[in-house]
């Protein structure tokens, strides 16, 4: 999985799988989630994401290896 902002449009991409999307929905206001030819998940945009999510601080729990935070 890979975290991407670009803070030139504001946006962070989730990148959950290495597989190209063939489908997007928009499920909410500047919410798309992709999806791959068998209608798996592979990503998620969210647009002006420093509105809608806390970007200063991650935090990664319960993951099969030790919890990491970061911050900006």
């Amino acid at each position: 999985m890979k975290l991407n902002y670009y803070e030139e449009t504001d946006s962070l991409y989730i990148d959950l799988a290495e597989r190209p999307s063939t489908e997007s929905k928009e499920i909410s206001e500047g919410i798309v989630l992709d999806y791959d030819a068998d209608g798996n998940l592979v990503g998620i945009d969210i647009d002006n994401a420093s509105k809608k999510v806390q970007l200063k601080d991650l935090t990664l729990r319960k993951l099969p290896f030790e919890t990491h935070t970061f911050a900006a």
